[in-house]
């Protein structure tokens, strides 16, 4: 199958959309290159992805490529490298085959950078890497791929050795096929080998078989026999198994955006990321049995696909985007959704790219398309043969951490703005809506600052609400530090009939085994129930009962409402009434001993602490340091890079609320800063008096 289904992701400024805008433009997809700084790109074709000049969403577009006289087709998704908006990137790669991560020759592995390469891990993504940028000053291909093996574990193959440097920078030696490339106005030529460079071509092949010798055994006995018996097409095949294995990340450079190296980084694609025969079965449940079968890759198995994105088009109509791992199905057909057990029929099928959509009769096994007139699917949602249901393993998506209070300004638009927000919420798993039960107020939660602030746009731009917004607020945790043991019974009598119910109970916090479980970290649930009941004081039946009211609590929290990280509940004792203990008896049961227990488990708060990493340069570094330390941040070390500095540190969020614009004024628009979520800790005493006593206030009044 001569499919490619890739994604491109980076840190953000890193070029992720120019090299695609590259790619459609070289593959023939589109016959004017679209730029970032003109606004007239193909994939960021948003108005908020125009008017700041970053992609907020991921965009899906198909093209087509030629290599070594085979057509492939390359379905491409450009994805955010903004922190705020990893959920784009966390589902692109839940449906992705392959991915080609960016990194800019001068900054190297940025925080994004990580963020990106562990979600790949997580979803077991075989990679490409393209070092961009190689015309700008301080730009060093070696030291990136050297920074990669150091704060990514991985083991890089560099392909290619750069002719020139920084605003020299002409071209590329193929350490495989020992040709040099140059570029003349966009257009790609051939070279002889520069006589300096003789010496550094030679060691670099050299590097690179007896890398490559490490995994293939034919290279390694060619290698060792006769190294130059080896040929072009050993070593394509060696790469390529490698990448499969996820065993090396082969490594190109050039720069997007003077159309230096795109075309080899297209043949890359072709040449060492999977196919979806490639990635193999994937592995479903069937629904009724709850056994696990797999779904072959092939056009003759029932059909399978997974919605990996639900969004807006411009008439605000629901699209679908569905990748199909097994079969294939007409325009019209009918499908099993997994989590409603509901029939759906495959309305208007298209090929998206962009904005742009061209209609298709049919989808097949591999394919990556939007579907108009699906009624009730969810981001995450399983369709299948209506004869062979399964669900497939869904989408984790992270917690917001940060929220504010809105408010329309005009009451007549209340119910336009309730319709609003749940569109919006359908569209984005990381954007949460609640009414504060106790204030009434409708509180919205994001990813951070510049997430809320784009999703406030959209709601006047797109659905002509204009609210009242309150300060961000951070969106705090609760954890139980102590155990407690308790006992409560429930005893009500009324009516004639009665409600009885005892638990004894011990209540603290979770092991750290759990938090390691599958369960835990897939957000599947956040009590770890212990059943020590012995003798059956307490009846089977009557068991999930008591789950349910004591997972039921964990919302609601102990100090200031907000919920709990996570708990351990140990059951081992109780006692029913003959006539009276029912199930309803013993779920309310636990949660009153729990609203009783948990208040003497030693509560504590629990803040978000983002990792900072701050460039500046070197004169700034004391101003830095200053603002870090008033912020209550522990500083985690410093780095040079390209004559400037890195200083990373932790920093509570609650902290940093308009943090980039006072660092940019405090240095003169000379350091900048990069906020990615890393851990929920303890909030000092006194600030969590604070929080405690402004909550208490708010529901007060």
């Amino acid at each position: 199958m001569h499919l490619r289904n890739i994604g491109i992701a980076a840190h953000i400024d890193a070029g992720k959309t120019t090299m695609t805008e590259r790619m459609l433009f070289y593959t023939g997809k589109t016959h004017k290159i679209g730029d970032t700084h003109t606004g007239n790109t193909t994939m960021d074709f948003k108005k908020a992805e125009k008017d700041r000049g970053i992609t907020i969403s991921s965009a899906a577009t198909q093209t087509q490529w030629n290599w070594l006289e085979q057509d492939y087709t390359i379905n491409i998704i450009d994805t955010p490298g903004h922190v705020d908006f990893t959920a784009e990137v966390e589902r692109s790669l839940r449906v992705l085959d392959g991915l080609v991560v960016l990194f800019s020759a001068v900054s190297g592995v940025e925080p994004q950078s990580e963020t990106v390469w562990r979600q790949a891990d997580k979803y077991k993504v075989p990679r490409i890497g393209f070092v961009n940028k190689m015309d700008l000053a301080g730009a060093d291909f070696g030291k990136v791929l050297q920074q990669m093996e150091d704060h990514l574990g991985v083991q890089t193959l560099a392909l290619q050795v750069p002719i020139g440097e920084e605003d020299g920078f002409e071209g590329v030696v193929d350490l495989i096929t020992m040709q040099a490339y140059t570029w003349q106005n966009g257009e790609q030529q051939l070279m002889d080998i520069p006589q300096e460079l003789m010496e550094e071509v030679a060691l670099a092949r050299r590097v690179l078989l007896e890398n490559l010798a490490e995994h293939d055994e034919v290279v390694l006995s060619k290698y060792f026999e006769d190294a130059d018996s080896i040929s072009v097409e050993d070593l394509y095949r060696a790469i390529r198994s490698a990448v499969l294995e996820r065993a090396i990340v082969p490594m190109l450079c050039g720069s997007a955006y003077r159309n230096k190296g795109v075309e080899q980084l297209i043949d890359a694609v072709a040449a060492y990321l999977p196919s979806p025969i490639n990635k193999g079965a994937v592995t479903a449940t069937l629904i009724n049995e709850e056994q696990e079968v797999e779904r072959q890759p092939t056009v003759e198995e029932a059909f399978t696909a997974l919605a990996f994105k639900v969004a807006l088009d411009e008439q605000n109509r629901k699209v679908v985007y569905l990748r199909v791992y097994a079969g294939q199905l007409d325009k019209g057909e009918f499908v099993l959704n997994a989590r409603t057990q509901s029939r759906e029929r495959l309305g208007t099928i298209f090929q998206m790219n962009g904005a742009k959509r061209e209609s298709l009769q049919q989808i097949r096994v591999g394919d990556i398309v939007a579907v108009i007139g699906l009624k009730d699917v969810r981001t995450g949602d399983t369709l299948s043969d209506l004869e062979a249901p399964v669900r497939l393993e869904s989408i984790d998506f992270p917690e917001p951490v940060v929220g504010m209070a809105i408010e329309v300004k005009a009451s007549k638009d209340l119910t336009k703005l309730s319709m609003a927000l749940a569109k919006l919420q359908e569209e984005d798993p990381t954007f949460q809506v609640q009414i504060d039960q106790d204030t009434g107020q409708t509180i919205i939660r994001g990813m951070g600052e510049l997430h809320l602030e784009v999703l406030l746009d959209r709601l006047q731009e797109e659905f002509n609400v204009e609210c009242n917004v309150g300060q961000p607020e951070v969106t705090y945790k609760e954890a139980l530090t102590d155990i407690v043991t308790y006992t409560h019974r429930l005893k009500k009598q009324g009516g004639g009939k009665g409600l009885f119910a005892q638990i004894a109970f011990d209540l603290g916090p979770v092991d750290s085994e759990f938090l390691d479980s599958e369960e835990y970290q897939k957000g599947k649930t956040r009590l770890q129930f212990v059943n020590d009941i012995f003798g059956g004081s307490i009846p089977r039946e009557f068991l999930p009962a008591v789950q349910k009211g004591f997972e039921a609590m964990l919302a609601e929290g102990v100090l200031a409402g907000y919920g709990l990280d996570s708990v351990k509940v140990r059951v081992f004792d109780g006692a029913i009434h003959k006539e009276d203990s029912k199930p309803l008896a013993f779920e309310l049961c636990a949660k009153e001993g729990f609203k009783l227990a948990a208040p003497l488990a030693k509560p504590v708060l629990l803040e978000p602490i983002m990792a900072v990493e701050i460039v500046c340069p070197e004169d700034h570094i004391g101003t830095i340091m200053a603002g870090i330390n008033r912020r209550r941040g522990l500083p985690k070390g410093l780095e040079e890079q390209a004559g400037s500095t890195i200083v990373k540190a932790d920093i509570p969020l609650a902290e940093l609320f308009g943090y980039t614009n006072h660092l940019r004024a405090a240095t003169s628009g000379r350091a900048s800063a990069t906020l990615t979520f890393s851990h929920y800790a303890p909030t000092p005493v006194d600030i969590s008096n604070q929080v405690i006593a402004k909550r208490q206030a708010t529901v007060a009044g």
